[in-house]
């Protein structure tokens, strides 16, 4: 994770249909999988009752930071939080690095700038090329920012994040077969059918591995990377799960509501 700073706020995404029940939903939501060793937590999202949202700041304009205050905010509603991840790096004080665009309204741009960083590594999210991940009026999408950028598609909802792990179905070619950069990963793919997965490593993987799990076991042609080490999150009771970031809080967090 990298902590840098710019506001944004809340915004909710809908997937329009019908589930035959909340026990379907529950059930086919999040399961826990294998692929070449290492052990995953992943949530598909398919058309049904609930929706998809992210997250960041509270009705007293404050970051909800944690799982927990997200859940009985969204249980004032007279609603439940099914499942939530961490939606991205952030800064300092809690928000967004780069876009974000909430009912057809960019409120923060595109971050296009070079790397921040006094130690000659380059942080993750820019590494080339990060990218986009946003919604339309029917369907999600991923494209690196520059092509976001270049093609200015009519989206509702968006925010960025990087690297891409995934490229028209395509690793993204900056990673390293065996690279012992080895940690807990979180990343967000649109794959056959349209279907939005979500996957959190619960071992330590390097990125070749990672994208390799969403193109060639998730079969999404486009993924993003969300985060990575302690910045990791997942929320999801019925695993038992409300993970606690070791760095004071999360910024944007996607939801499922129901």
């Amino acid at each position: 994770m990298i902590y840098l700073k710019h506001p944004v706020l809340a915004a909710a995404i809908t997937l329009a249909g019908m589930m035959t029940s909340q026990h379907q939903a529950h059930a086919e939501q999040c399961k826990q999988e294998s692929f070449e060793e290492a052990k995953y937590i992943v949530c598909m999202l398919k058309p049904g009752k609930a929706d998809l949202r992210l997250f960041w700041k509270n009705a007293d304009d404050a970051p909800y930071r944690t799982f927990s205050s997200l859940a009985e905010a969204v249980r004032a509603e007279g609603r439940t939080l099914t499942f939530a991840v961490n939606a991205g790096m952030y800064r300092a004080d809690f928000s967004p690095m780069g876009l974000y665009v909430e009912n057809a309204r960019e409120l923060q741009p595109a971050n296009t700038t070079g790397a921040e960083s006094s130690s000659g590594e380059v942080p993750n999210f820019y590494k080339k090329p990060n990218g986009v991940f946003f919604l339309g009026e029917a369907s999600a999408g991923i494209l690196p920012t520059d092509e976001f950028l270049k093609r200015r598609p009519k989206v509702r909802f968006a925010t960025q994040s990087g690297p891409m792990l995934v490229i028209a179905n395509k690793l993204n070619p900056i990673f390293i077969i065996g690279s012992t950069d080895r940690t807990r990963r979180s990343g967000v793919g649109v794959c056959e059918g349209g279907a939005v997965r979500f996957a959190i490593s619960e071992d330590g993987v390097n990125f070749h591995d990672f994208a390799r799990l969403f193109r060639d076991h998730l079969k999404c042609p486009d993924a993003l990377f969300l985060d990575g080490g302690r910045g990791v999150g997942l929320y999801n009771p019925e695993m038992g799960r409300n993970d606690w970031s070791w760095h004071g809080g999360y910024g944007p967090i996607f939801g499922f509501v129901e």
